[in-house]
């Protein structure tokens, strides 16, 4: 069994070491990529995505590799601190906030939830309230998304697509108010020339961004670059090729959603559904 070594002493940055660690082991041991996905039944690039710092993976991964190396916790307690730690994610935030701010244009597609950028400040402050903020830390965190939606009002505002899958409008607020001023809102978009809604049904089937969440900013030259994100971390993605892969299944995606006019009749049909529930 190989010498456990101390945490401290290299990076501290609790993702960068986590990835420090990987590179290490495999090549103490004298393992190519291709082999060690080999060996342990992983595609080997998610073990290159890993060691890059790109993914932390998922538990059982990180389990399977400490078995192999012969460091039963070690690489699991790395993997916990890299996951609870936000420096990383916070910097690719806001590195995707200053290239939002002088996009030409900006596509979205979303899985679940209401896009930042047409979110009333009731849906706003009850995303935000689940996801831990409270307080006057939740109050800077409503006003600072309400903030952001001037980059759709304000002089020469870029083009904006958003394809919403039926469950992002079929999933309410708590309060019944609330929730249909965020529909009312949705509906209303669709009529600013600049702000194309689209809905993706559920009856479309799976698709190739089924789980994902995925912003894509045209910058200044054409160069586009995407955003992927969830509940607790994001993802800043420039590299061509992976651009061009999620276009591909966001251009699927467009190609299922209804159209613009039908799509604002679909949120109005939802809107009538609510008026005629007697719990509401």
């Amino acid at each position: 069994m190989p010498t456990r070594r101390a945490v401290t002493g290299r990076s501290r940055e609790p993702r960068a070491r986590f990835a420090e660690e990987l590179r290490h082991l495999r090549t103490a041991r004298g393992d190519s990529l291709r082999q060690l996905g080999e060996r342990l039944g992983w595609d080997w690039s998610l073990f290159g995505k890993m060691e890059k710092g790109e993914t932390v993976g998922g538990p059982e991964v990180v389990e399977a590799l400490d078995q192999y190396y012969g460091t039963p916790g070690l690489l699991l307690a790395l993997w916990e601190l890299a996951i609870s730690d936000k420096t990383q994610f916070k910097e690719r935030y806001r590195r995707y906030m200053a290239l939002e701010a002088e996009a030409t244009s900006l596509w979205h597609f979303s899985v679940s939830v209401v896009p930042g950028l047409l979110q009333t400040p009731g849906y706003a402050r009850e995303l935000l309230a689940a996801g831990g903020f409270k307080g006057a830390a939740l109050d800077q965190q409503v006003e600072a998304r309400m903030g952001r939606q001037h980059l759709l009002t304000g002089d020469d505002p870029p083009p904006f697509r958003t394809i919403l899958s039926e469950a992002a409008l079929r999933t309410p607020l708590r309060s019944a108010t609330e929730w249909r001023g965020q529909l009312e809102r949705l509906a209303e978009a669709g009529e600013q020339g600049d702000v194309t809604v689209q809905v993706l049904p559920q009856s479309a089937g799976t698709h190739g961004l089924v789980s994902t969440d995925v912003w894509f900013l045209r910058l200044p030259g054409g160069r586009p670059v995407a955003y992927t994100e969830n509940a607790y971390w994001g993802e800043l993605i420039e590299e061509s090729v992976k651009v061009e892969r999620l276009q591909r299944a966001y251009d699927v995606v467009r190609d299922l959603a209804l159209s613009p006019s039908e799509s604002r009749k679909f949120i109005m049909r939802i809107l009538e559904e609510m008026s005629c529930s007697p719990s509401i």
